[in-house]
């Protein structure tokens, strides 16, 4: 049986050892078929080939107890027995070795899947991170932007009240000239119908000299 334990055992090596060292992308091919591994029927499997090496592990102990027992008895070990003897402890070992490998096998897999998630999520807070700086600048410049309109605002609210003010004072000065043009007119046609009056005494002026003349 100790033919089939020693592929195992380097296989299982041969995984350890490309999860424990990043060689291209082998480590992510080996977790990847873990994961399938640990898909379905696949963890019962794995549950029930640990669970038969167990059994032949304990009965080959039961074996090396027992052959060391009739060793003691009998004081020596038949050639039989001592190569039976040393099958059993290679295949114990080997067995051994091989639950050992597949226990670290499996918490390097868990181990490897929970810093992939924890390097996500700091690649996620880094992200985040990131927009909240560029929001924050993003903010600070908004804010600028705000105050300088504001300001802008404020300026032209000033040049506003100074062009109504310009605008009433205009107004007045126009309503006051309005009225002194007006007072023109009236003052002008107050002299016209005077120089009428005028122009009546003159030509009656007139007539009456021409009647002493004569």
């Amino acid at each position: 049986m100790y033919e089939l334990l020693i592929p195992v055992v380097i296989a299982e090596a041969v995984v350890a050892s490309l999860m424990l060292l990043k060689i291209g992308p082998l480590r992510e091919l080996v977790l990847k078929i873990l994961d399938q591994l640990k898909v379905g029927r696949g963890p019962v499997t794995l549950i029930g080939i640990a669970g038969t090496m167990g059994v032949i592990l304990l009965s080959r102990f039961i074996s090396i107890v027992k052959m060391q027992n009739k060793g003691e008895k009998l004081g020596t070990m038949s050639p039989m027995d001592q190569v039976l003897y040393r099958t059993h402890i290679l295949e114990a070992s080997l067995m051994s070795f091989a639950v050992f490998l597949g226990f670290i096998i499996d918490r390097t897999h868990d181990y490897l899947t929970k810093l992939d998630g924890l390097t996500s999520t700091k690649e996620e807070v880094d992200r985040l991170q990131k927009e909240k700086v560029q929001l924050t600048e993003k903010e600070e410049k908004s804010s600028k932007e705000i105050k300088q309109l504001q300001e802008r605002v404020a300026i032209l609210s000033e040049d506003l009240k100074k062009l109504k003010l310009e605008c009433t004072q205009k107004d007045k000065a126009v309503e006051t000239a309005e009225s002194h043009v007006t007072s023109l007119q009236k003052q002008a046609a107050d002299l016209l119908l005077e120089y009428d009056h005028l122009l009546e005494d003159n030509q009656k002026l007139q007539a009456q000299f021409a009647g002493h003349r004569r």
